[in-house]
């Protein structure tokens, strides 16, 4: 299986697999000299971490991340980093009944029809679980970032029920089960999704991700537009169908006037009147806050039944037992945030590097 490392300067690579011993990712092209330690990378790791509410699967995962290399007396040493992260709470009996079954949804069929041999135990590296990996590479990205970048996601629509913008507060999301903004609207989708939760069945959700504090000019204007990239970190995340920078797809519904982001001087420095470009014009940071939203669709592994086919190509009825999310939006906040946070780091080093600045 190849192509399984992201970035250019700043890159990891994932291993490992839902139900083996462990999962893991190697981080090569950090700056040597950085404060980092299991510390700067664990509340990145619980955030995301399975069995926290019951609207997630109910694995138990302590998540507890291991530097195994790349960092001497708290410091990188600019060598690779590795970071390990043992699984604690495999219950692969559950996935016996689908040995030779294809979810329908799931990358089961997919899989076989590439490789020829799949791990059914959750999936393998088709599984969530992959993501805990690049949440610590993320982790290590926010420190290459400064604490002048500051990156936060939430949820914004879980199935048909979005948000009321107008009561936006992001002191709301660490306060509710959703990564919620909207008070009104996390009391509501507790209900909403117990009925999905109840009924074996589940739903899609949309992520919004924000980094501010990055400067103008990161990026590149052809093939290393940072629309792009962070297009398609977070298009490689589990689940993702679909990425949207600024107003996305309502903005082909826009007159010129009303998508243009009027600018005045605020002293110095230049300010943009709105931010339907999301914070990148032609393919490069405006120095605005850069904003993007990740649709995930819903959880493939369901109790109810639903047709499909087996590995002879029979038709089959077939549904999931075992622990899964019924909306597996909900945990992708903090690898939304992580996936955005490396590629951001890898453009600053790019930028660095070509510039000098």
């Amino acid at each position: 299986m190849s192509h399984n490392t992201f970035g250019h300067l700043f890159r990891f690579t994932t291993w490992g697999e839902s139900h083996g011993p462990a999962i893991g990712c190697v981080i090569d092209g950090c700056p040597p000299g950085i404060d980092l330690s299991e510390t700067d990378i664990q509340p990145f790791m619980d955030a995301r971490k399975p069995g926290t509410s019951r609207f997630v699967t109910q694995r138990k995962e302590p998540d507890q991340v291991k530097i195994l290399s790349g960092v001497f007396e708290g410091q990188t040493t600019g060598t690779p980093i590795s970071l390990l992260i043992e699984n604690k709470d495999q219950r692969s009996k559950d996935y016996s009944e689908i040995k030779n079954r294809y979810r329908p949804g799931h990358a089961d069929f997919t899989y076989d029809a590439k490789y020829g041999i799949r791990d059914y135990r959750g999936g393998g590296r088709s599984s969530a679980r992959e993501t805990a990996n690049r949440v610590a590479a993320g982790a290590v990205a926010r420190k290459i970032l400064g604490a002048d970048v500051r990156i936060k996601g939430a949820v914004v629509q879980i199935g048909s029920s979005m948000i009321n913008g107008d009561n936006w507060d992001w002191d709301t999301v660490c306060q509710n089960p959703f990564w919620c903004p909207d008070a009104q609207a996390a009391k509501d989708w507790e209900s909403y999704l117990d009925s999905f939760r109840k009924s074996g069945n589940s739903v899609g959700a949309i992520v919004e991700v924000h980094a501010k504090g990055v400067p103008a000019g990161w990026g590149a204007p052809v093939y290393g537009k940072l629309d792009s990239e962070i297009a398609n970190g977070l298009m490689s995340i589990n689940a993702a169908k679909g990425v949207e920078i600024g107003a996305g797809f309502a903005s082909a519904s826009y007159s010129g006037v009303e998508n243009a982001d009027e600018i005045r001087m605020d002293g110095n420095k230049p300010v943009f009147l709105t931010n339907n470009a999301g914070g990148i014009l032609g393919g490069i940071s405006n120095g605005d806050t850069i904003i993007a939203r990740l649709a995930i669709k819903p959880t493939s592994s369901i109790l109810t039944e639903v047709r499909s086919i087996n590995s002879k190509g029979e038709e089959i009825d077939v549904r999931t037992k075992g622990r899964h999310d019924p909306c597996v939006g909900i945990r992708a906040v903090p690898v939304a945030e992580a996936m955005l946070a490396c590629v951001l780091a890898d453009q600053k080093l790019r930028h660095r590097g070509q510039t000098g600045r």
